[in-house]
């Protein structure tokens, strides 16, 4: 079950992000519009309503959920360039994932969503400073304090992660 749940493991902070590491994590964000698009085209409601593991959420949620997921980022990303350690708000992320919006509604405006978030987000990105992924952010469910280095690589894996929930869900559709 954890490999379903984790296919690519669970998310471990980098210690130290290097120059190089950091390009690739910002890769990695402005390449998934794309990767979502693809992977998902074509799909018929059958297949986008297929779960990537028992219980887990479906082709569909998993879309609509990285949409509302990379807009809160890039909110907090915003939130902590411009105020000090801000407190970010959390969003129950299994709750939205079960609104009607997110269980029935065609997938159509969330890759429009991801593809305008990731097309700003990834201009900021670029155009930052050591000092701008310096800054932080608090997380108010973990009380911690986290960099927008780190920010950068937990949604590079964030991004990675979700693909591969939903070729999971694609391979079970498939075998069917």
């Amino acid at each position: 079950m954890q490999n379903l749940q984790y296919p690519i493991g669970k998310f471990t902070a980098p210690e130290e992000i290097s120059e190089n590491q950091l390009a690739d994590f910002i890769k990695t964000i402005e390449l998934f519009p794309e990767k979502i698009k693809a992977a998902t085209a074509n799909l018929s409601d059958s297949e986008l309503n297929t779960p990537y593991r028992p219980d887990g959420w479906t082709i569909r949620q998993v879309v609509h959920h990285c949409a509302d997921s990379h807009m809160n980022s890039i909110i907090r990303l915003k939130l902590a360039l411009t105020e000090e350690k801000p407190t970010v708000k959390v969003y129950k992320e299994a709750e939205w994932a079960n609104l009607n919006d997110s269980k029935n509604f065609n997938i159509h405006s969330s890759i429009i969503i991801i593809e305008g978030v990731h097309a700003r987000w990834v201009a900021l990105l670029k155009s930052m400073s050591a000092n701008d992924f310096n800054k932080t952010f608090i997380h108010p469910a973990s009380g911690k304090e986290i960099s927008l280095y780190t920010n950068t690589a937990l949604y590079a894996w964030h991004c990675e992660h979700h693909l591969a929930h939903i070729n999971l869900a694609l391979n079970n559709s498939r075998q069917a």
